[in-house]
């Protein structure tokens, strides 16, 4: 869940051994996902990363390519390994997964490192025509996606809109948990408890 950190010793050691490409995205990984988009500059990535600027534009041709890259990465590691993964991982049936989605959100929220979600972040930045906020708006779908087929096989009665109303509670305990509520994803798995009950008829 939490964003790569080249400002540690180790990390910045395991850095600089990695293929060009994936020392940007990894540097990039960090920057964005702490900043967001227009904060960071192609010659702080550069610097950072330790490549010639051919190198960088070699790879990437645009910042744009690089933030596209980013949100690919994002959606792996944050939505498919940790909350969809570790999800599944803690649950037995669609029912207790679903809401093992709010126990990981409750981990993440307490920790240090805790950086919000980047989809989100871009698309309020850049917002919904730009290209990054449209695929920012893709990716956020990609997550009700996710929601929507566990409501399903737990035999929920409207799913897309199931879908629609959990992922609001788990964008508004991620907000919540940014204003310093860490207690933000027990709120809403109380919440989604009930979501559950209404959509079983």
């Amino acid at each position: 869940m939490p964003g790569l950190a080249p400002a540690s010793v180790d990390v910045a050691i395991e850095v600089a051994v990695m293929p060009p490409r994936d020392r940007i995205l990894s540097v990039a990984y960090d920057l964005f996902s702490r900043r967001g988009v227009r904060d960071v500059g192609v010659n702080e990535l550069i610097e950072l990363s330790g490549v010639a600027k051919a190198t960088f534009y070699h790879y990437f041709p645009s910042k744009n390519s690089l933030v596209l890259a980013f949100l690919e990465q994002r959606n792996q590691v944050w939505t498919l390994d940790a909350i969809v993964g570790q999800a599944k991982l803690r649950g037995t049936t669609p029912t207790e997964q679903l809401l093992a989605i709010f126990d990981v959100l409750d981990l993440w929220f307490v920790r240090d490192d805790f950086e919000a979600c980047s989809f989100i972040n871009i698309l309020l930045e850049m917002g919904p025509a730009h290209p990054l906020g449209q695929a920012s708006i893709d990716y956020l779908a990609k997550i009700r996606g996710h929601v929507q087929a566990l409501a399903e096989q737990a035999g929920l009665q409207r799913t897309n809109e199931f879908s629609r109303s959990w992922h609001i509670l788990m964008k508004g305990s991620i907000v919540s948990a940014s204003e310093g509520d860490t207690l933000a994803a027990k709120r809403a798995q109380q919440m989604a408890s009930w979501l559950i009950e209404h959509h079983r008829s």
